[in-house]
C-alpha cells in the first residue's frame, strides 16, 4: 500500500463525495469546502482530488495558505494563475494590466479589487475552454486577504462554468475568504476499525496493547495516529516498556495542540499540569493540590475550549487527550516534580498513586520512596499488569541508597521481565545491571528465575531450565541462607518447569522445595501443587480447600491468585465456578490490562468450554488465544492452544486437519524437551482412533499416556484417557487388560473426584464386565448427578450402553440411549460419533437415523473463496486483507459456511471441502 494510500484510510466516504464533486464541476462548474480539525487529513483528500481531477484529463490549479505570506497581497492567487499565466495574453488591457500589477508581474497603481477578480474569473473561463479546471486550494483561512477576497468573489459564479474550487480549511478559524452559503463536507475523527487499520499498516509490530492506547489518545486523528508512534521507542512499541502516563508528541503535533495552551496565563496552565498529573479529572484533589481560591484560574483554558467539567460526573475533561500530552510538553521539569508533590500529599488514602507521584517527584535516592514503589509493583503485578510492575521496580531500583537493594529490585524486575515475555536482551542487561550492583546471593533466585525463562525462550529446553532452577533453590534451602527473596518466584517457575517438562521424575523436585520452604510459599501454590502434578493420588485429599478458594473468587480481583485457583480445577472438573472470574480477566485484558494474563484465561475458558460441550466457543478462544500468543511473542503457550484446536478437529473428524496441528505443536515444543505436548499429542490421536474406529491404534495411544493396569503416577492427561484406553482394550480383545486398568481406577478412588470423573470410572467399569451386570454399571454410570454438564462424555457411555442393549437383543430398550447419543453428537459436530451412534440406531429398526447431510452445493462463490483460505490457515484479518472485506464480514461468512458444511470448526474446513463437488461454472467448462 502507497503511503498517499495508506493516509486515505477509512476516507472512502469523503472520496466517494469528492469523486461525485470533481464529475459535477468539471461539467457544470461549482465550489465546495473541505473542513476539518488539524491533522485530519484534508491535504491528503486535496492530493487525492488533485490527482483524480488529472487523470481524467482536467487541468489542476493548487495554492495553499502560508503563514508567513499573509501579509503579502495576492500572494495565494499568484500560486493558483501562475500556470494559466499564457492566457493573461487574451484578456482586454484593462484586466490584463490589473492581474499583471497585482501579480507583481507589472508597474503601476493599485488595482481595483473588483478589477481583479472579474480579470481572474475571465481567466479561468477562458482556460476552461479547451478542458476542465479545477482550482485546489489548502489552508484557506491563511490566504492574503487579497487573494482571498478575490477566489471568494470567484467562488460564488462558478455556476455553469466548466471550473470548480476545491478548498479545505479548519473549523472556527477567521479568515478573510467568505464562505457563507458555499456547500461543505465536515471532516469527522477516523471510526475505530479505520484507525486500527491506518496504524497497523504504517506499525504492523506495535503491540496490540499499546496499539490500543494510540487508538484512544488520537481520538481518530490520522496525523496523531501516524506520528504518536514513531515517538515511541522500540522496547515501548513490543510492550516490553511501560508507556509515559502522556504520550509524547512529535514537532508537528506539537505545533496543532500546543498553540492553545502556550497562550494561557502561567496561572491556568500550573492548573492545567496539575490536571494532567493527576489523571482522573478529580476536582477536590486538584482544589486541594492547588489551593483553595486558584482553582478559579481555570477559567482562560474553559473559555479557550481545552477543558470543560463533565455536568454528569463533575470532573475535568481535556477537549482531546493530546492536549495533555502538549500541557507537559510545555512544562520545565522542575514544574512537573513541584506538581507531583503537590499531589502526592492529596493522596495519603491511595498509597499506589502516591508511591508514583513520589518517585517521579524524586531527585535523589530515597530508600522509603523505593520502598513504597516496590510494594506498589507488587499490587500491579496482582492485577497481571507485569510492564507496570516493571517500570515500579526499576525506579526503586534508581532510587535505592543501597546497592544491595538496588541489586534485589533489578533482579525482581528482570524475573518478572522474563516470566512475562520481555525481550530476552533486555532480560540480559538487567541481571547484569543487578550482578553489577552487588553481587551478594540476596538476588540469586530471583537471578536464576529470570535466567531459567530466557534460557526456554531462546534456544534452550525445560530439562536445562529445570536443573538451573532446583540447584536455585536446594543451594538456598539451609538454615544460614541470606534471604527468603525470590522463593515464591522460584518455586512457582519450578511448578511449570515440572508441568511442561511431562516427566514424573521432575516434580521431586518440586515437593521438596514446597516441604522446604512451606512458611514462604503460600497456600494457593500447594494446592496447584496437589490437583496438576499428581492428581490421580493427591487431588482427593484437598478438594474442600479447592472448593473454598473458588468459591472465593466471586469478589477476587488479583489476576494472578484467579489464573492459580483456576489451574486447580484442570484435573478436578470445577471450570463452572470460575468461569466468571476468567471472563473479568479476558474483558480486562482485552481493555489493554495485561496480555499474558488474557492468554490464560483464554486457554482456561477453551478447556471449560470443551468439556461443557460447547465447542464453537473453544475453538474461538483458541484461534484468539494463539493468535494474540504469536503476536505477542509467548511462543511457550501456542502449543496448548493448538492442542484444543487438535482435540477439536479429532472428534469432529477433520483427521488431517487434527494430524497437522499435532505436527505443528510436536516441531516447536519436542526440541525444547517439552514432554507434556507429546502426552497431549497422544490424547488427540487415541479421540481420532475411536473416532474413525481404529482401535488398536487408540490403543497404542492411550497406554503411551499410561500403561494399561496402572495411572501412570505424575502424568494427570492419564485422567483424559480412562475410558479411550478401557474401550480400545476391550474392543481389541485385550480383556485382561481392560479389567486390570478398571481395578488401578477403583483402587484410586477416581470417582471421588468429580462427577466427570465419576462417569468415566463406571462407564469404563461397565465396558469391561461382559456379562449382564454390565448393563446394570451403565444404568449406574448415567445416574450419576450432575454429568449432564460434559456432555461429550456422557454421549459416549450412552452410545456404547445402547450399543450393547441392541447387541443383547433389548432393541427397543437400545433406541433412546442411541437416539440421546445421536442428537448429541449431532449438536456439537462430532461427525465420526454421529455416524457410530446412527449406524446403530438404524439397525434398531429406526429410520432416517442418518444426520442429514450438508448441503454442500449451497455454499456462495465468496463463501466457497472464505472457505478455502480459511483451510489454508489465514486468519479473518488476513482473508479480510485479500478479499477487501473486514475481519467481521469475513467471521460472519464463516459463521454461515460451518453449519452449511455439517462442521462445527476452522480445523474441519480442508476435510470438508475437500469433499464439496466441484462448482457448476468449473463443471460447465
Amino acid at each position: 500500500m502507497t503511503d498517499r494510500a495508506t493516509a486515505l484510510i477509512g476516507r472512502d466516504g469523503e472520496l466517494e463525495i469528492i469523486a461525485g464533486f470533481l464529475e459535477q464541476a468539471a461539467a457544470e462548474g461549482g465550489a465546495f469546502l473541505l473542513v476539518g480539525e488539524p491533522g485530519a487529513g484534508k491535504t491528503a483528500l486535496l492530493d487525492a482530488a488533485a490527482d483524480a481531477a488529472e487523470e481524467t484529463g482536467i487541468q489542476v490549479l493548487r495554492a495553499g495558505g502560508v503563514e508567513f505570506e499573509a501579509d503579502l497581497a495576492y500572494s495565494g492567487l499568484n500560486q493558483v494563475l501562475l500556470p494559466v499565466f499564457g492566457q493573461f495574453e487574451r484578456l482586454g488591457a484593462t484586466h490584463r494590466d490589473a492581474l499583471n500589477v497585482a501579480l507583481g508581474y507589472g508597474d503601476g497603481p493599485p488595482p481595483d479589487r473588483l478589477l481583479v477578480s472579474t480579470a481572474t474569473l475571465t481567466v479561468l473561463l477562458q482556460a476552461a475552454a479547451a478542458r476542465p479546471v479545477l482550482m485546489v486550494v489548502d489552508d484557506l483561512p491563511w490566504l492574503d486577504r487579497a487573494s482571498a477576497g478575490v477566489l471568494g468573489f470567484v467562488a460564488r459564479r462558478l455556476a455553469g462554468s466548466r471550473v470548480g474550487f476545491l478548498a479545505a480549511l479548519r473549523p472556527g478559524e477567521e479568515s478573510f475568504f467568505e464562505r457563507a452559503g458555499l456547500p461543505q463536507h465536515e471532516l469527522g475523527p477516523l471510526h475505530e476499525q479505520a484507525a486500527n487499520a491506518l496504524v497497523s499498516s504504517c506499525f504492523p509490530e506495535l503491540a496490540p496493547r499499546v496499539r490500543l492506547r494510540v487508538v484512544a489518545e488520537a481520538q481518530g486523528n490520522p496525523l496523531a495516529l501516524l506520528e504518536l508512534p514513531a515517538m515511541l521507542s522500540g522496547a515501548q512499541r513490543a510492550a516490553a516498556e511501560a508507556l509515559p502516563m502522556v504520550l509524547p508528541l512529535s514537532r508537528r503535533l506539537q505545533a496543532l495542540f500546543a498553540s492553545r495552551a502556550a497562550d494561557l496565563p502561567e496561572p491556568a496552565r500550573r492548573l492545567l499540569l496539575l490536571a494532567v498529573l493527576e489523571g482522573s479529572g478529580d476536582l477536590r484533589v486538584l482544589q486541594a493540590a492547588a489551593g483553595p481560591r486558584q482553582i478559579e484560574d481555570l477559567a482562560p483554558a474553559e473559555q479557550a475550549g481545552l477543558v470543560r467539567v463533565d455536568d454528569r460526573t463533575g470532573r475535568l475533561v481535556f477537549r482531546h487527550p493530546l492536549t495533555r500530552s502538549a500541557i507537559v510538553e510545555l512544562s520545565t521539569s522542575g514544574e512537573r516534580r513541584r506538581a507531583h508533590r503537590a499531589l502526592a500529599a492529596q493522596l495519603a488514602d491511595e498509597p499506589e498513586r502516591r508511591a508514583w507521584h513520589l518517585g517521579e517527584a524524586a531527585v535523589e535516592p530515597d530508600e522509603k520512596i523505593a520502598g513504597l514503589l516496590e510494594e506498589t509493583a507488587q499490587w500491579t503485578l496482582r492485577r497481571a499488569d507485569a510492564v507496570g510492575a516493571v517500570s515500579a521496580l526499576l525506579r526503586a531500583a534508581e532510587l535505592s541508597p543501597a546497592a544491595a537493594d538496588r541489586s534485589r529490585r533489578l533482579a525482581q524486575a528482570a524475573a518478572v521481565g522474563a516470566a512475562f515475555s520481555l525481550e530476552t536482551d533486555t532480560v540480559s542487561k538487567l541481571l547484569s545491571n543487578a550482578g553489577e550492583a552487588s553481587p551478594e546471593s540476596a538476588t540469586y533466585l530471583l537471578t536464576a528465575v529470570a535466567a531459567a525463562f530466557v534460557l526456554l525462550n531462546g534456544d534452550g529446553d525445560v530439562i536445562t531450565a529445570h536443573r538451573l532452577l532446583t540447584q536455585a533453590i536446594e543451594d538456598q534451602a539451609r538454615p544460614d541462607r541470606i534471604s527468603d527473596t525470590g522463593v515464591f518466584e522460584a518455586v512457582s517457575g519450578l511448578f511449570l518447569m515440572c508441568r511442561l517438562g511431562g516427566r514424573p521424575e521432575l516434580w521431586t523436585s518440586f515437593h521438596a522445595a514446597i516441604s522446604e520452604f512451606a512458611p514462604d510459599v503460600p497456600e494457593d501454590l500447594y494446592l496447584l501443587g496437589q490437583t496438576c502434578a499428581d492428581p490421580v493420588r493427591t487431588a482427593a485429599g484437598v478438594l474442600p480447600l479447592v472448593d473454598a478458594a473458588i468459591a472465593g473468587l466471586r469478589s477476587e480481583t488479583d489476576h494472578l491468585r484467579i489464573l492459580t485457583i483456576s489451574s486447580t480445577a484442570h484435573f478436578t472438573d470445577r471450570q463452572p465456578g470460575c468461569r466468571e472470574a476468567l471472563w473479568r480477566v479476558v474483558r480486562e485484558g482485552r481493555r489493554g490490562s495485561g496480555v499474558a494474563p488474557l492468554i490464560t484465561a483464554l486457554d482456561h475458558l477453551g478447556l471449560d468450554a470443551w468439556l461443557a460441550g460447547h465447542w464453537d466457543q473453544a475453538q474461538e478462544l483458541a484461534d484468539e488465544g494463539l493468535e494474540l500468543s504469536l503476536a505477542h511473542g509467548y511462543p511457550l503457550l501456542t502449543w496448548a492452544f493448538r492442542y484444543r484446536q487438535a482435540l477439536i478437529a479429532a472428534a469432529c473428524g477433520a483427521y488431517d486437519g487434527a494430524h497437522t496441528l499435532t505436527d505443528e505443536m510436536l516441531r516447536w515444543a519436542a526440541p525444547r524437551r517439552i514432554g507434556q505436548a507429546g502426552l497431549a499429542a497422544h490424547h488427540v490421536g487415541s479421540v481420532a482412533a475411536l473416532g474413525r474406529g481404529d482401535f488398536e491404534d487408540a490403543y497404542q495411544h492411550a497406554t503411551a499416556i499410561s500403561p494399561a493396569g496402572v495411572l501412570a503416577s505424575h502424568v494427570p492427561l492419564a485422567l483424559w484417557v480412562l475410558m479411550d484406553l478401557v474401550e480400545a482394550a476391550v474392543r481389541t480383545g485385550r480383556h485382561t487388560e481392560a479389567a486390570a486398568h478398571v481395578t488401578a481406577i477403583r483402587d484410586a478412588g477416581i470417582a471421588a473426584i468429580s462427577p466427570r470423573l465419576a462417569l468415566l470410572a463406571a462407564g469404563s467399569e461397565a465396558i469391561a464386565t461382559a456379562d449382564s451386570n454390565g448393563l446394570g454399571l451403565f444404568e449406574e454410570a448415567l445416574a450419576i448427578p450432575g454429568v449432564d454438564r460434559f456432555p461429550f462424555d456422557l454421549a459416549r457411555v450412552q452410545f456404547l450402553y445402547g450399543e450393547r442393549l441392541r447387541r443383547a437383543r433389548s432393541t427397543k430398550e437400545s433406541r433412546p440411549h442411541l437416539a440421546a447419543a445421536l442428537e448429541i453428537f449431532e449438536r456439537l459436530g462430532a461427525r465420526p460419533w454421529a455416524s457410530r451412534a446412527a449406524r446403530e440406531l438404524q439397525a434398531t429398526g429406526q429410520t432416517n437415523a442418518f444426520p442429514d447431510q450438508p448441503a454442500h452445493d449451497s455454499l456462495t462463490p465468496q463463501e466457497r473463496q472464505i472457505a478455502m483460505l480459511a483451510a489454508a490457515g489465514l486468519s479473518n484479518k488476513e482473508i479480510g486483507q485479500r478479499l477487501f472485506l473486514s475481519h467481521r464480514t469475513v467471521g460472519a461468512h464463516l459463521y454461515q459456511i460451518f453449519p452449511k458444511l455439517g462442521i462445527r470448526s476452522r480445523a474441519a474446513l480442508r476435510d470438508a471441502l475437500a469433499e464439496l463437488p466441484e462448482p457448476l461454472h468449473a463443471r460447465s467448462q
